[in-house]
């Protein structure tokens, strides 16, 4: 019978032993055995390959494909119906405004239409003020789940305690409003801090003779005390807010009461 050949001898000298499952170098593609397999073992006269990976700012990455937007990602993020690449907080059809959106079902755009009705039909007046609260109340109940997906905050705070709006900024500033969740604990002042810092705002609350940043009721436009919580507004008997309901924050003069229009703000 003939001796069956395998395996192969390792290509160190002083070794030269037969192995059945013989390693290859990948840098000098040499034969060893399982004890000189290293490249130190079997002092390897080539270097190993480095392989190169796409960082962020380089030619490399993919920037994002939103208008005056300069966020980019390592991977490509192809939007399914327009086919172009977004960052993810573009990547969604609604967030990027995609040329080729689905249009509503016609169940949606009436629940869409019904809300817009809602929020026009509030009047600011006291002969109407708890007709106009009504309004909001619910208006702000179809809002809620819409906020829960797209408000920013702080994550570590419990879901029982966060309280959620659509806050509507100074008329200055770059975005008209933001969507944003605070802890129902907290006093207005903090709302206020957190808030600015969250849209870039400049604070001067603690400088005593600039405009202070101050939130202001939705209907009333009557700003808001510092030291009420968010908690207690939400159960005022009269004007309270509403989880999911809106919120306006403006620059005021020290002796400024509040808002003269909301509608400059809120349509």
């Amino acid at each position: 019978m003939a001796e069956l050949n395998i395996g192969k001898h390792c290509q160190v000298e002083s070794c030269n032993l037969k192995d059945f499952l013989p390693f290859v170098c990948d840098s000098c593609r040499g034969v060893y055995c399982l004890e000189h397999r290293g490249r130190e073992a079997h002092l390897c006269p080539e270097k190993p390959e480095t392989k190169e990976f796409p960082t962020v700012g380089g030619s490399k990455s993919h920037p994002c494909s939103f208008e005056d937007c300069k966020g980019k990602e390592l991977l490509e993020v192809i939007c399914p119906q327009c086919e172009k690449h977004f960052c993810l907080t573009h990547r969604h059809q609604d967030d990027h405004k995609c040329e080729k959106l689905e249009v509503q079902k016609p169940r949606m755009a009436a629940t869409k239409e019904l809300v817009q009705k809602i929020v026009e039909s509030k009047d600011t007046s006291k002969s109407k003020g708890r007709k106009g609260a009504k309004n909001a109340a619910t208006a702000a109940k179809v809002a809620l789940m819409k906020l829960k997906l797209h408000a920013a905050g702080d994550k570590g705070l419990p879901q029982t305690e966060r309280t959620y709006f659509q806050v509507y900024l100074p008329k200055e500033s770059k975005d008209r409003s933001l969507p944003m969740f605070f802890s129902s604990k907290w006093s207005v002042g903090k709302v206020v801090d957190y808030a600015a810092s969250m849209a870039g705002l400049k604070n001067n609350n603690n400088v005593l003779t600039a405009k202070k940043l101050r939130f202001c009721h939705p209907q009333t436009g009557e700003a808001l005390q510092m030291d009420d919580t968010l908690i207690s507004l939400l159960s005022h008997p009269d004007t309270p807010l509403f989880n999911g309901g809106n919120v306006i924050l403006e620059y005021l003069d020290n002796e400024c009461k509040g808002l003269e229009d909301i509608s400059d703000y809120i349509t």
